[in-house]
């Protein structure tokens, strides 16, 4: 069941701090400076934005990168209302398609990931998997119907044949692990990656490879940004084995085959 009060908070909320290389500015690029181009990302891609802004102006002094990361909601309202950005990198290809009109081609996939139930420290609900997550009592939490992780997770359930009652609904992957690391919930449904990023705050009970999917990350240049070139060849470097490696090193998976 929906937890209305609880997503409507977080939707409220879900625009976190900008993140911009430390010491090299967020202004607008200019000619008495380098180009900032605004990147509007998948909060699951916090970690691993860091180290690609400060590699990216390495291997491009004339580019500065600012990532905004958001719920994939407050992205698409941003995109509709013409908000500044230049970037748009999101984890499933839906919202790509249902922001098209504000977005230029093509579209590439960055990075994959898959899902994984994240429970407690130790596990102490002893669950062992999926079906454990239809016991009476179990609050389980997943992402909202309407975000890219609560779609994936959906289809994790389809595959697997089971009908589960979650207790609550939410706005991202990141949401969902707060409830499991708050004790708000016994288990929850979350990116691999994002898991990773609790460290000993909660563990993990991996889903089968057979009723898995595969999460991608598209990116996709803003339509009306000021700086459409330089945003493609962002785009461009972050399939490139240097922003690669990156990825691997937080856990995401290198794109099977080209987009």
């Amino acid at each position: 069941m929906p937890d209305s009060p609880r997503r409507r908070r977080l939707r409220a909320s879900a625009l976190l701090a900008a993140l911009a290389v430390p010491g090299l500015g967020a202004g607008c690029g200019g000619s008495s400076g380098p180009t900032t181009l605004t990147v509007l990302a998948a909060t699951s891609l916090t970690e691993v934005s860091e180290e690609i802004a400060t590699a990216y102006a390495q291997e491009n002094p004339g580019i500065r990168l600012r990532f905004e990361f958001a719920a994939a909601p407050d992205m698409a309202d941003r995109l509709s209302g013409h908000d500044p950005a230049d970037v748009l990198v999101t984890s499933d290809k839906t919202d790509i398609d249902e922001s098209g009109e504000y977005l230029a081609k093509p579209h590439r996939v960055v990075a994959q990931t898959s899902l994984t139930i994240a429970v407690g420290p130790g596990n102490p609900r002893r669950i062992r998997g999926l079906d454990d997550l239809t016991r009476r009592g179990l609050r389980v939490a997943v992402g909202a119907g309407t975000v890219p992780v609560g779609r994936y997770t959906r289809q994790v359930f389809a595959k697997a044949g089971l009908t589960v009652r979650w207790s609550s609904e939410e706005i991202s992957a990141r949401a969902v692990l707060d409830r499991v690391r708050s004790g708000e919930a016994d288990a929850g449904i979350v990116y691999v990656t994002d898991l990773r990023s609790a460290g000993v705050a909660a563990s993990s009970v991996p889903i089968p490879a057979d009723v898995n999917v595969t999460a991608a990350f598209p990116a996709a240049a803003v339509q009306d940004s000021d700086h459409g070139e330089d945003a493609n060849s962002f785009i461009a470097w972050l399939t490139a084995p240097s922003a690669q490696k990156l990825f691997n090193k937080y856990g995401f998976a290198t794109p099977r085959a080209p987009h």
